[in-house]
């Protein structure tokens, strides 16, 4: 079965972005190998307010992937050709991870709505969370309130810009 791991970068104090969708506060550092963690994913999936903002800054998905856009409001018209619209997460993702994947992982792209769905779903593997060196405030939160979810540390790295990735298994009969 393929895997779901939520990757997602939040701030100290716990946001995902600012209040409009901002992600500027995100430093880029050339010990982080974005080619090879991107290359663990042929699958994507994006919340609805997460392709709006990727739409509004000119790459509403990424090419050679195949990208699923969640959403009860869009239509096929509101998305590229290459992509999948679905307004059934839960249904959607549960027939992914059956499918063959030539050994890649299932990206949990965007963004926290979607994640607790999946999550309540048991459909979330691994979170994978890069704890950003910086206090936002206020702005989108990691995850909007929901039950407890016990996790286990699986692996930690520690970047010398003060970047801290933190990859946690969901534990087992969670959540």
């Amino acid at each position: 079965m393929r895997r779901v791991r939520y990757a997602v970068a939040s701030s100290l104090d716990g946001f995902i972005a600012g209040p409009n969708g901002e992600f500027d506060w995100i430093p880029s550092d050339p010990e982080v190998d974005s080619a090879a963690d991107f290359s663990r994913y042929d699958t994507l999936l994006i919340g609805r307010r997460t392709f709006d903002i990727m739409r509004a800054q000119g790459q509403p998905t990424f090419p050679g992937k195949k990208n699923y856009i969640f959403s009860r409001t869009l239509t096929r018209a509101d998305i590229p050709k290459s992509s999948i619209l679905s307004a059934t997460p839960e249904q959607t993702v549960a027939e992914l991870r059956n499918q063959p994947g030539n050994g890649k992982d299932i990206w949990l792209f965007g963004g926290g709505e979607l994640f607790r769905t999946l999550l309540a779903a048991r459909l979330v593997d691994e979170i994978e969370l890069a704890v950003i060196p910086i206090l936002l405030s206020n702005g989108i939160p990691l995850l909007p309130p929901s039950p407890h979810v016990q996790l286990t540390l699986t692996q930690h790295k520690v970047y010398s810009c003060g970047i801290l990735l933190l990859t946690y298994s969901i534990a087992s009969g969670q959540p």
